[in-house]
């Protein structure tokens, strides 16, 4: 009998493109029936109706200890659980188990409720490396846990980086290039605040581009450009992923700069952007990290600046650790951003040996097969994964 994996999580691309990649690699082991229980923030079933998966929203609320928000949180759940409730009875009535997989987030932990009250198994694939109440609660519930980061106080079974296939590319980085209609043989920056964009990344490059256009490799005045060499070497071509309602301000400033660059709010073929990239400069989200680390970029991570906990920090600490990555902080103005993070950057573009010192440190890091794991002891029933170091190997 076909086993069904229902995986809870949503309200970012950081909970649902790691639930895709173990979808993914279900499917090419084994026949697995894959539904995706989701947030009802738009971005879930854009992405998940992209992808032509299966999914249910579930009306789950963030937890906050806001007086408000802690009244929408209690409204919402007894409406989350029953919501989850329903869709696990509709797949277990063909007879086959149901296994719930929590990805994180506030839309899983109502869903684990709900498994409990239906006797269904729970694993909870935790991606932070700092986990937040949702995942400390289910843990507590869950029969196994895995964790894609090192948990400081905690010994979760380690996996390497979950990561779907459409974010990891093969190609060499001209016929990356070359897909994604740029110049082939120019050296290139990615730039992504992840799925849902980052303004302040978005401002601090419009402000590089305004004060340090040099840095591009381009001189002073766009009019003056006479041939394919600038005053730092060859020039670089950009690819920008801003987020909804960002991408023509900041087209407009590469435009005015005289720097080419690929802008769009989102991309769907981030293996092609990885794929074509000498550098970037990310967020460090779960996913961005473990993509960073797969495509072997060496990046500059600026962590999301307003989690009090700072996990963002904390995920991108191992590349760092290894010599692979820079991590920066965001002062959010652009103005306070530029002596700091613009000046990590610029170096960064400057410095060629550098950046093949950082891309070989990540190579040594090894193989991003998480996901294959995941779905293997998914697959397994009662097995544990072993735990695996850092690179991860055994």
């Amino acid at each position: 009998m076909t086993p069904v994996v229902a995986l809870a999580g949503g309200g970012t691309g950081g909970h649902l493109y790691p639930g895709l990649a173990i979808k993914e690699q279900l499917e090419a082991i084994a026949p697995a029936r894959c539904v995706f229980l989701c947030s009802t923030r738009p971005l879930d079933a854009e992405i998940l109706g992209r992808e032509g998966v299966e999914f249910d929203a579930i009306p789950a609320a963030p937890m906050s200890l806001r007086p408000r928000g802690l009244l929408r949180f209690a409204r919402s759940w007894g409406r989350s659980v029953r919501a989850a409730r329903t869709v696990i009875r509709r797949e277990a009535a063909g007879g086959a188990p149901v296994h719930l997989v929590a990805m994180g987030g506030f839309v899983a932990a109502p869903c684990v409720q709900a498994a409990r009250a239906e006797r269904c198994t729970v694993t909870l694939v935790n991606l932070d490396a700092v986990p937040g109440r949702a995942n400390r609660w289910i843990a507590r519930h869950a029969a196994r846990i895995v964790t894609s980061t090192p948990v400081a106080d905690e010994s979760w079974p380690v996996v390497p980086p979950i990561v779907r296939k459409a974010a990891i590319n093969s190609m060499p980085k001209p016929e990356c290039r070359t897909a994604l209609g740029l110049a082939p043989d120019l050296p290139t920056l990615l730039v992504t605040g992840a799925s849902q964009g980052a303004r302040s990344i978005n401002r601090l490059m419009m402000a590089l581009l305004a004060r340090e256009r040099g840095a591009f490799g381009y001189p002073a005045a766009p009019s003056r450009i006479q041939d394919r060499h600038g005053v730092a070497g060859y020039p670089w071509q950009v690819i920008h992923q801003t987020g909804r309602g960002e991408d023509d301000a900041v087209r407009a400033a590469y435009t005015g700069a005289g720097v080419p660059a690929l802008v769009q709010p989102f991309f769907d073929r981030m293996g092609l952007a990885w794929g074509a990239a000498d550098l970037a400069v990310s967020r460090a989200g779960a996913g961005s990290v473990a993509e960073a680390w797969a495509s072997r970029v060496p990046t500059v991570f600026l962590p999301y600046p307003y989690h009090r906990d700072q996990h963002q920090r904390f995920n991108a600490r191992p590349l760092e650790a290894a010599g692979g990555a820079v991590i920066a902080t965001d002062r959010i103005e652009e103005s306070a951003n530029l002596p700091g993070a613009g000046r990590v950057i610029v170096e960064l573009m400057k410095d060629a040996a550098a950046r093949s010192e950082m891309g070989a440190a990540l190579a040594r890091l090894g193989p991003v097969d998480g996901a294959q794991r995941v779905a293997r002891l998914l697959l397994a029933g009662n097995e544990t994964p072993h735990p695996v170091g850092l690179a991860g190997r055994p």
